[in-house]
């Protein structure tokens, strides 16, 4: 991997990181780069431009050679059409998500307990609880007021989860307990006199009276970093899945910038909410947002039911989430012989009882478009007695019946607060995505 490209990737893919400390954070900034980058945002509620791709100068949806981006609460779909295309242009679908476990702030937030002012929260998806502790974390995400309008907003550290001392738990070191209730309640003053609600809307830059609403999550403030041997590993939060989320738009705005006119299928990301509860959500991979999107744009080159099902045989989702690394102080955790290691290049994530999608057509066409991008992959399967996660790319599957593959970047600590790669896996994932969007 060259040493300047490497360095370039993940200076910038650590500033998307703290760009991103929600979800939608991570769309608006998605949607900032798209922006610049020539692409358009469509509206859901509105007409989409005429396309004319077939030469017939009809329809209501998006124009050939177009570039545009639809965005659902946080989640954002962005397409690259070719001059070419026609009813039966089969995608190519880069999948991931946008959030992360966490905690979500309750309504009634400010709690006064002896003497401290703390933040009422809820459990978001399955964070590693201990490492949320001690750390200086913030509140990110969104107000909407009675008019409907949407305010992001966050604070910076202002919180904080502390954890009890060892002189008043001296067997803590032995096996520590955590109620998600009583002990995960974040701290972030002092007194009986605090709105927690107003804070954030001070911010915002609306009255307190006028919030009628809000999404609001836990982040952690401190900055990614490099370290190691020659800087080779980083550590950062929401490297789950913002790891493939960036992969993906670098790799869409890149196509964007070659050209498309010979492109012999549509490039699109798709980066969901909600994955880590499910996705079941108007946002979230189970959700209708991508069967949406896709029938907009077919309808565009004036498919017909008929013709929408022959381009999605055709088509391929490369669904792209985290997956783990080999702990070295953990090793019967992972299965004996498949042990993929940080700096080995992305994973092809593999399971006998599809929890992955992957199967062995996904497997050659992940072959090829690392060996077009001249980087190494590494297989993933579970160890029997340890049964994995899943993630969005049967959900997408099942839903659409396009053919899908699972990968991703081999990470350390997957769902703590801070999590650790190798700075090659990263770049080399976002080039296997280029060769993948490029047709490989």
């Amino acid at each position: 991997m060259d040493a300047h490209i490497t360095d370039a990737y993940i200076d910038d893919f650590a500033r998307f990181i703290e760009a991103s400390p929600s979800s939608y954070h991570a769309v608006a900034e998605a949607a900032r780069r798209l922006d610049e980058a020539g692409f358009s945002r469509l509206e859901e509620a509105s007409d989409w431009p005429a396309a004319g791709a077939d030469g017939d100068g009809g329809g209501t949806e998006p124009a050939a050679s177009a570039r545009h981006y639809v965005v659902r609460d946080g989640a954002i779909i962005a397409w690259l059409m070719p001059a070419g295309a026609t009813k039966t242009t089969p995608f190519r679908v880069l999948g991931s998500h946008t959030d992360s476990p966490g905690f979500k702030l309750k309504p009634k937030p400010t709690i006064a307990n002896r003497g401290w002012l703390q933040a009422g929260v809820e459990v978001y998806g399955g964070p590693l609880l201990n490492s949320w502790l001690d750390r200086e974390l913030e509140l990110a995400g969104r107000l909407v007021t009675h008019d409907g309008r949407e305010h992001l907003v966050r604070t910076g550290p202002y919180l904080r989860i502390p954890q009890l001392a060892i002189h008043l738990d001296r067997e803590v070191n032995s096996g520590l307990v955590l109620d998600k209730q009583r002990h995960m309640t974040p701290v972030f003053g002092v007194g009986h006199a605090g709105d927690l609600l107003a804070h954030l809307a001070h911010l915002a830059g609306v009255p307190a009276w006028d919030v009628a609403g809000y999404d609001l999550l836990t982040a952690n403030t401190q900055a990614p970093a490099r370290f190691g041997k020659d800087g080779e590993l980083f550590a950062a939060g929401r490297m789950d899945n913002l790891s493939s989320v960036y992969a993906g738009l670098v790799a869409l705005i890149a196509a964007a910038d070659e050209a498309q006119a010979e492109q012999q299928h549509i490039s699109v990301l798709a980066a969901f909410d909600h994955e880590e509860l499910g996705s079941q959500s108007r946002s979230g991979a189970s959700g209708p947002l991508l069967d949406d999107v896709l029938s907009r744009i077919g309808a565009g080159l004036g498919s017909t039911q008929s013709d929408r099902l022959r381009a999605y045989a055709a088509s391929w989702c490369l669904s792209a989430d985290a997956g783990h690394a080999i702990h070295p102080n953990y090793p019967e955790r992972h299965d004996p012989v498949n042990t993929p290691i940080a700096g080995g290049g992305p994973l092809l994530k593999i399971n006998a009882n599809q929890r992955y999608a992957t199967d062995a057509f996904g497997a050659a066409l992940w072959a090829r478009a690392c060996e077009r991008a001249g980087v190494s992959y590494q297989e993933f399967v579970s160890n029997n007695a340890v049964p994995c996660g899943s993630t969005i790319g049967p959900l997408t599957a099942t839903r659409l019946g396009i053919r899908t593959v699972d990968v991703g970047v081999p990470l350390l600590s997957m769902h703590s607060a801070r999590e650790l790669c190798h700075v090659n896996d990263p770049v080399a994932l976002s080039a296997a995505v280029g060769a993948f969007f490029a047709g490989a």
